[in-house]
């Protein structure tokens, strides 16, 4: 990206950053400036903000009512966010060498025996234009936060399986699961933007994915196939709060009636899902949001609904120490990527 392009993208995400701190009555020169400071004293002395600041001023005031927050969510939100790569598997600490010094190999927590738990993950502090880089063309990496990795790697799939990406979108999450499946098996991507599946095309080439099947799914009761899967990852549509550090603007579009009337499609659309799980099959639910309402909510009503699967504990690859739990929270503060709520169950046998 140019200097110029650079600086101009800077101050537009500093005015929504520190919107909450302006002044509206000047011309928006005068703001943008405004938040420019803002933004240099935060990233030199921090401190001098304090933390009931942060947490009445970074956010709307509807926030406070729909979910947690925290002067270190506050804090962490304020920040410049960081850009995230996922090396072909077992490719990290090569893929940062051919990359240079403005790559970083970060493969996250390591658990007892020393394993990385996000071993493919790689911090990008460089100036290169990824996209352009011999290596994107070549499918040797991604770029997605590491929160998704997260995702993908608590999917757990197996060479061979059968998954469902019921939400695919672009396949990001798509392109993970067909990679820690070794190309081998078989994934069906449904979501129902047909030109989201047309770039899942474009990037599955370059990535070399050829497991998978995608299938238009408007999300009704009427399944895009009556095949029974190993796996159904359902990353849902969501208010995408845990993008609130990277989409500043969205702190002041977002709505609470958007969170409602997310949270029914939601669970909806995992219910439709759900069917679709073979006996002792697994359902992932993942959302890039922090609302009650379209986390643990939707959660708690799903099990009300379906008995017949049960909570399956998942480690926290941030904190392999934490006991496993079957509904998990990834805030920015610790994972240094999106904010991620991710819930798994079992069908049974």
């Amino acid at each position: 990206m140019p200097a110029d392009a650079r600086d101009i993208s800077r101050a537009v995400f500093a005015y929504y950053r520190w919107r909450g701190w302006l002044d509206r009555s000047p011309p928006i020169a005068a703001q943008v400036s405004q938040s420019l400071e803002l933004a240099r004293r935060f990233a030199e002395t921090p401190g001098s903000f304090p933390d009931a600041e942060l947490i009445t001023r970074a956010v709307p005031a509807w926030a406070q009512e729909e979910m947690e927050i925290t002067a270190d969510w506050a804090r962490s939100i304020q920040e410049e966010p960081v850009l995230w790569l996922r090396a072909k598997q077992g490719q990290g600490e090569a893929l940062a060498r051919k990359l240079g010094s403005g790559a970083v190999y970060a493969p996250a927590a390591a658990t007892e025996s020393g394993e990385a738990t996000l071993p493919d993950a790689l911090l990008y502090e460089g100036e290169l234009d990824l996209f352009r880089t011999p290596e994107f063309q070549a499918g040797e990496f991604e770029i997605q936060d590491i929160s998704s990795q997260a995702v993908g790697r608590l999917c757990d799939p197996k060479p061979g399986e059968m998954w469902w990406d019921a939400c695919a979108g672009e396949g990001g999450k798509l392109l993970h699961l067909s990679d820690l499946m070794q190309n081998k098996g078989l994934i069906w991507a449904s979501d129902r933007a047909d030109w989201r599946l047309k770039k899942l095309k474009l990037r599955a080439a370059r990535a070399k994915c050829f497991n998978y099947r995608s299938v238009p799914w408007d999300g009704g009761a009427k399944l895009p196939t009556k095949t029974k899967f190993d796996g159904v990852l359902m990353d849902a549509p969501c208010s995408n709060i845990g993008t609130w550090q990277r989409n500043p603007h969205a702190r002041w579009t977002t709505t609470p009636q958007d969170v409602r009337e997310l949270a029914d499609v939601q669970q909806r659309l995992l219910a439709h899902a759900a069917r679709a799980v073979k006996p002792g099959g697994r359902l992932i639910y993942s959302v890039c949001t922090l609302t009650r309402a379209e986390t643990s909510a939707v959660a708690a009503a799903f099990e009300g609904k379906f008995p017949d699967f049960a909570p399956l504990p998942l480690a926290n690859p941030f904190d392999p120490a934490v006991t496993p739990a079957p509904r998990l929270c990834l805030w920015p503060q610790q994972s240094g990527g999106n904010g991620m709520f991710i819930a798994a169950w079992r069908r049974a046998a």
